[in-house]
């Protein structure tokens, strides 16, 4: 069978040089067959699932181990490590996200005079990452480091509705095994309704008088890692309007997209 032909049924990408550093191509190939392996694999379906020899998968297996990237468990099955998930950790694309995010997100809630909030998709829950204040004596606003239920604020709908199918399908599936509930009746109808229009704008699920504005932050791969959300509250006197809070938040998510490298749609 073709290599590359072996490869990409293997779920990897490979391009017209793929060996053009053999040695690397080979080991990064057992790492991405792994990462699909929670079980783990031996040495003999290592090399059966990607057309090697077993002398060119041990050399690879015995580096790898020797670096950390994977470990040997009960007969003789090699799985990855947490290392990748460490070296991640050291620069983690959250903290670039919240680092991009925060100038901007100081700048609408005083062209808003309304808090904003960032929020990301962890588990059932969205997490609140990052939070500013608005610059007036009364306001509302969402407690950093807080969660809440997936399915009751408008940033999980938000991010849900920019997500492709598999994804989004897999942290359903999630929510509904943490929260032993199924999702409402009228929920594809709602995600249709969001992508039309791009962004979410309800009333908010726990507090009433509140109005969620929320616009996705969207990834290289045009889906969204995550939600800049102003939580609206009326105010006496002049203030500015939800329609032109929505205004200023489509700017700043689509600015604090390209400060991440993400695809604006």
């Amino acid at each position: 069978m073709n290599k590359n032909v072996n490869a990409h049924k293997s779920g990897m990408t490979v391009s017209n040089n793929s060996y053009a550093t053999p040695a690397l191509e080979k080991g990064l190939d057992v790492i991405e067959l792994l990462a699909h392996e929670p079980a783990g694999l031996t040495k003999s379906e290592i090399s059966r699932r990607l057309n090697r020899t077993i002398s060119e998968i041990f050399r690879m297996l015995v580096c790898l181990e020797r670096r950390g990237y994977i470990s040997q468990a009960n007969e003789d099955r090699y799985s990855l490590t947490l290392k990748m998930f460490q070296l991640a950790q050291e620069h983690p694309p959250t903290e670039r996200l919240i680092t991009e995010a925060l100038p901007i997100m100081h700048r609408v809630a005083h062209e808003t005079q309304q808090s904003c909030h960032l929020g990301l998709i962890e588990g059932a829950q969205v997490v609140i990452m990052a939070q500013v204040n608005a610059p007036t004596s009364i306001g509302f606003y969402v407690k950093l480091g807080s969660t809440v239920d997936l399915l009751e604020t408008a940033s999980g709908y938000v991010m849900l509705a920019h997500l492709d199918e598999e994804h989004r399908e897999r942290i359903l599936g999630e929510w509904k095994r943490l929260t032993n509930k199924q999702v409402p009746a009228d929920f594809s109808k709602h995600l249709t309704r969001i992508l039309k229009q791009g962004y979410e704008k309800s009333p908010s699920y726990k507090v009433r008088g509140v109005l969620n504005i929320s616009y996705p932050i969207f990834d290289g791969y045009g889906k969204a890692t995550s939600a800049l959300t102003v939580p609206y509250i009326q105010l006496s006197g002049k203030n500015p309007t939800p329609s032109q809070v929505s205004s200023v938040l489509h700017k700043a998510t689509q600015e604090i997209t390209r400060s991440i490298g993400g695809k604006t749609l």
